[in-house]
């Protein structure tokens, strides 16, 4: 419950800094490239919240990793994460910070499941098209399910939209019944 708690406040605190700088979508792009970076490198996240090792070093590494790649902002929250101990909840931040542009900006969180990874080109098109059928803006996030044949499974704003193989051929045999 704390960890929640911590990742709300600094997760808000960025969102209502972005907001007043003009920069929430600039932010949110760095923060996904530095996100996409742990992930590349669990060690530098293991170093940055290792409590044995100094704060001027980890300050440091920092600026020498990211001063000139990330805005100022971005390297300054950094900064203050390591400093108050809470670089491990980065991931959680960045979750808080990301539903709080979309929830200002009316954007409909979903999933969409597919036999295969669907490419960007393709995920576009179906967030359009998801969107127009909601009148919503629409964000979908891909996800696996090696059950479908083919075709996908919509699931946004409470709704489904089963556009399966299955499910085509079952509509196909109700048809014929």
């Amino acid at each position: 419950m704390a960890e929640l708690a911590v990742a709300r406040t600094y997760g808000s605190a960025l969102y209502q800094a972005a907001k007043e700088l003009g920069k929430i979508e600039l932010i949110r792009e760095e923060l996904a490239a530095l996100q996409a970076v742990f992930e590349r490198d669990p060690e530098l996240m293991l170093f940055l919240s290792a409590p044995s090792i100094p704060g001027t070093e980890k300050q440091t590494v920092i600026h020498d990793l990211f001063d000139g790649d990330l805005c100022e902002e971005i390297v300054n929250f950094l900064l203050i994460l390591v400093e108050k101990g809470r670089i491990k909840r980065f991931s959680k931040i960045i979750a808080v910070y990301e539903r709080l542009q979309d929830e200002e900006e009316g954007v409909i969180l979903g999933s969409i499941y597919s036999a295969v990874p669907l490419s960007e080109d393709r995920l576009a098109k179906f967030e359009a098209e998801t969107g127009k059928l909601l009148q919503k803006k629409v964000r979908l996030e891909n996800e696996i399910d090696k059950s479908l044949i083919g075709g996908v499974r919509i699931f946004a704003d409470g709704k489904m939209i089963d556009a399966s193989v299955r499910a085509r051929v079952s509509a196909l045999i109700e048809t014929i019944k």
